[in-house]
């Protein structure tokens, strides 16, 4: 299973931030890995410098000869973002 990581203006894709996804997704990739293709990984800063509920952490999952799976979370930090979105996948 091969994980795609997006990210837009305003989220730093830091190698801890990339670390935590890839652990996040290790429960996923244990139960679903030989099902899934790969796993696309989009974070966004949705209200800029505003603050707030802004990080926004979507999981889209490609399974063999099926239509993808979406799961997304928004929340004030992006590694809660992504723990979030990793649990609703």
């Amino acid at each position: 299973m091969q994980i795609q990581l997006n990210a837009s203006q305003g989220v730093s894709m830091s190698p801890a931030l990339k670390e935590h996804i890839n652990h996040q997704l290790q429960n996923v990739e244990r139960r679903f890995g030989e099902r899934l293709t790969r796993i696309e990984v989009y974070l966004t800063d949705v209200n800029g410098p505003k603050g707030g509920l802004n990080k926004q952490c979507k999981f889209e999952a490609r399974p063999r000869g099926g239509d993808p799976l979406l799961a997304e979370l928004l929340h004030e930090d992006a590694y809660d973002a992504v723990t979030g979105a990793a649990k609703r996948l």
